[in-house]
């Protein structure tokens, strides 16, 4: 079955950097893209950033642009999102998933792929 397994949460002080890890297995990884999502308290999930089967296409919403940076490794079945510059605002239970895209107005929709997601890993940015 589908299993993901997030790492690489902590606490860091405004401004610092974090490097989360994302290992799959129960699926083709290097068949799928690839995404990253959080969900603070009281909100719901939202999408962060995704990366192309290959490598070769990253996509990040608005408010990370610029600080975070997807990658891959699909030797490795894991994916990654480092994350430089970082705000309170960050401060969420991070989350990984095989996702699938849609567009809509000229950009990507990201979905994920399963119902089944891991525990997640907890990123707190105190200010």
């Amino acid at each position: 079955q589908v299993q993901l397994v997030e790492s690489g949460g902590g606490l860091v002080q405004a401004g610092g950097s974090l490097r989360l890890s994302c290992a799959a297995s129960g699926f083709t990884f290097n068949s799928y893209a690839m995404g990253w999502f959080r969900q603070a308290p009281g909100k719901e999930r939202e999408f962060v950033a995704a990366i192309s089967w290959n490598g070769g296409t990253t996509d990040y919403t608005d408010f990370v642009k610029g600080r975070f940076t997807i990658s891959r490794d699909n030797a490795q079945n894991t994916a990654y999102l480092q994350m430089n510059s970082l705000k309170p605002e960050d401060t969420a239970t991070y989350y990984c998933n095989a996702v699938g895209s849609a567009r809509y107005n000229g950009s990507y929709i990201w979905g994920p792929e399963y119902d089944s997601w891991g525990q997640g890993t907890q990123v707190t940015v105190s200010s």
